[in-house]
């Protein structure tokens, strides 16, 4: 027996879930300030691995009674920390332009939740001894493209994007 008007409840009879909306302009922006602070922590970190010598010194400035092995572990301490964070930030980045991209409201909260983060992680580079400055640089303009980030994710049409059903 065929059935050609199906039953009201079957799924051939519901109707379309809603489509979000493409992103505007602000989010797309915001977006790809998040790949562009992703590769900037690439970056950081590889420049991180070579800047050895620079923190050693920087370290052994801080306190010139540390031992060797002291210095040493100091130095690779420091080194395992910024490798850490460096390939954390990026998978964090990457991880918030994937969701902000798709319009997930909480994905803006949570971007700027990190953001402030970021900004706490900001004033113990410009401040911690074993700093170089090109490291503090680069953290500068990580920190920049951050903040550019989420203003363009705090626009109005941004909101409009982010609130839509």
């Amino acid at each position: 027996m065929a059935n050609y008007g199906g039953d009201p409840g079957s799924p051939s009879n519901l109707p379309p879930p809603p489509q979000q909306p493409s992103a505007p302009a602000s989010v797309v922006t915001a977006v790809k300030l998040m790949y562009a602070g992703a590769a900037l922590s690439v970056i950081s970190l590889i420049i991180g691995l070579t800047q050895k010598a620079a923190i050693r010194k920087a370290i052994a400035a801080s306190d010139p009674n540390l031992t060797q092995s002291q210095l040493d572990f100091g130095v690779n301490a420091g080194l395992v920390f910024g490798a850490f964070f460096g390939l954390l930030g990026a998978g964090l980045w990457l991880w918030m332009a994937y969701a902000n991209n798709k319009g997930y409201a909480w994905a803006r909260v949570v971007s700027s939740v990190l953001f402030a983060i970021n900004t706490l992680g900001l004033i113990y580079v410009l401040y911690a001894a074993g700093s170089t400055a090109i490291q503090k640089v680069v953290t500068v303009v990580i920190w920049l493209v951050g903040l550019g980030a989420i203003v363009f994710l705090w626009r109005s049409d941004s909101s409009a994007y982010f609130n839509a059903p």
